[in-house]
C-alpha cells in the first residue's frame, strides 16, 4: 500500500488516530442518554487534532474527502453489492482479511484475526448477548474491500451522507473544498436531497467497509447487530450528534448499540494473543446460530 491512493503505512496508522480524536469516555457516562456536543462548549476546549495529526493520516483525508462524492458511492455499489466476487464462509473471510498484514504498527504485532478475537472476547466478558459478541467478530471483515485492489480512502475513515451539506464536525473539513459535490448547489443544504427524518437507510453515507459488510450480512443479523456494523465508523453522527435531522425514531432507538460497539472497536487491543484453538468451539457454534455455510462477496 505504497501508492499515492494508500498514503498510510498501514490501516492501523488510521485506527491509532480514531483513538486520539475519540478519546474513551467516563465510564460514568455509557448509561448516559445521548446528546450533541454543547452549543455553548468553547472552542479552546477543542484538541486540535487535525494539527496534530501524521501527514499520512492528513493525506489519507485529503484523498477521502476529495473523492467520496454522491455519484462515486453509487458507483461504488453498483460495483461490489451484487455480491458475486466469491462465496466464503465467515472463517474462510477472516483467513482472507488475515492475508492484510500491518507490519508498520509498533503497538502490537498482531493478526487482523486476533483484533477481531479480542473485540469479540472482551464483549464476551461483559455479558453481552451473542449477537453482539458476532458483530464482535465480523464487524472489520468488510475490510477485504483492501485486497479487491481497492485505495484505503474508499475503504476506511469517518463516514458521512454524501448529497447534502458536510457538517463542520466531520474531520478534516477543509479538504471538502476540492470535493466536485461543492459546486453541486443540490448537494449543499441542509437537507439536500433527502427529506427531514427521512431516516438512514434512505441516506447514502461515503462508501467503504461498514457499507459492504452490511449488506453481506443483512439477511442474517438482528437490527441492533447490523445497526452496529453499518454505522460504526458514522463518528459525526454517533459521538458529535450531527444529522441527527435525517434520523427517524427506529435510527435514534438503534444507536444507542452503535455506541455501546464503538469502546470495544478502539480500545481492545492488546499485546495478549488469543488463543485460536480453544476459542474455536465457541465461535463455530456461534457462527452456525446466525450464518449459513456460505455467503456471497
Amino acid at each position: 500500500m505504497s501508492d499515492s491512493n494508500n498514503p498510510l503505512a498501514g490501516l492501523e496508522e488510521w485506527e491509532d488516530f480514531l483513538k486520539e480524536r475519540y478519546p474513551e469516555p467516563e465510564p460514568q457516562s455509557a448509561a448516559k442518554a445521548f446528546q450533541a456536543i454543547k452549543p455553548d462548549k468553547k472552542k479552546e476546549e477543542f484538541r486540535n487534532y487535525e494539527i496534530d495529526a501524521r501527514p499520512s493520516v492528513r493525506e489519507f483525508y485529503r484523498l477521502n474527502h476529495r473523492h467520496q462524492t454522491y455519484d462515486f458511492g453509487q458507483a461504488k455499489r453498483k460495483e461490489f453489492l451484487s455480491l458475486n466476487r466469491r462465496q466464503m464462509s465467515v472463517w474462510e473471510a477472516l483467513e482472507y482479511l488475515n492475508t492484510l498484514v500491518d507490519d508498520s504498527d509498533p503497538d502490537t504485532d498482531l493478526t487482523q484475526l486476533d483484533h477481531l478475537l479480542q473485540t469479540a472476547e472482551q464483549i464476551r466478558r461483559d455479558g453481552h448477548p451473542r449477537w453482539f459478541i458476532l458483530s464482535g467478530l465480523i464487524h472489520d471483515l468488510g475490510k477485504i474491500l483492501c485486497l479487491y485492489g481497492e485505495p484505503q480512502w474508499a475503504v476506511v475513515g469517518d463516514t458521512f451522507p454524501v448529497g447534502c451539506a458536510w457538517s463542520d464536525q466531520i474531520v478534516f473539513h477543509k479538504f471538502f473544498a476540492d470535493n466536485p459535490d461543492s459546486q453541486e448547489p443540490s448537494y449543499q443544504t441542509r437537507l439536500g436531497i433527502y427529506e427531514e427524518q427521512c431516516g438512514l437507510d434512505k441516506v447514502c453515507l461515503s462508501w467503504g467497509h461498514d457499507e459492504y459488510l452490511y449488506q453481506v450480512t443483512k439477511d442474517y443479523l438482528p437490527a441492533e447487530a447490523l445497526y452496529m456494523i453499518r454505522y460504526h465508523s458514522f463518528y459525526p453522527a454517533h459521538r458529535d450528534g450531527e444529522y441527527a435531522y435525517l434520523m427517524n425514531a427506529q435510527d435514534r432507538e438503534m444507536f444507542k448499540w452503535v455506541r455501546a460497539f464503538n469502546p470495544y472497536d478502539l480500545y481492545t487491543k492488546s499485546h495478549e494473543r488469543p488463543n485460536l484453538k480453544e476459542l474455536r468451539p465457541f465461535y463455530d457454534e456461534l457462527i452456525k446460530e446466525y450464518f449459513p455455510a456460505r455467503l456471497k462477496w
